[in-house]
């Protein structure tokens, strides 16, 4: 098996040893993405916000890696605050259209940098 380190300027650098994504036999794997804004170095106050940084992070990543939104199989979203469920799956909704992804959503007590909300994917080359 071969493997392959994907990187972009376009999303934020990793803040550990681990990379972006990996891409091998035939798919895509995402770390998480927090909401950080490769190009500013924050994240945005609003829990909306977030999540689209977040999205326009793995989309990035994903197009990086030669493939896009619409082949993602499947994501996991992670929130310090389940309250905020519906907001970020309108939010997150915008990104599908039809067929959309697997998905699990879970309650975390912590996220890095101080984020509300991270999303990773798996996605078909």
């Amino acid at each position: 098996m071969s493997k392959e380190c994907i990187s972009t300027e376009r999303a934020p650098k990793a803040i550990g040893p681990y990379s972006q994504a990996i891409k091998a036999n035939g798919f895509i794997f995402v770390s998480g993405q927090l909401p950080m804004d490769p190009a500013l170095g924050k994240m945005p106050e609003k829990i909306e916000d977030q999540a689209k940084q977040s999205m326009e992070n793995l989309a990035a990543i994903i197009r990086e890696a030669g493939s896009d939104l619409n082949r993602v199989v499947k994501t996991t979203i992670f929130l310090t605050n389940l309250d905020d469920f519906q907001t970020v799956n309108e939010v997150y909704g915008q990104y599908f259209s039809g067929n959309f992804p697997a998905r699990s959503t879970v309650q975390v007590a912590k996220l890095p940098l101080g984020a509300h909300v991270e999303i990773e994917a798996i996605v078909i080359v």
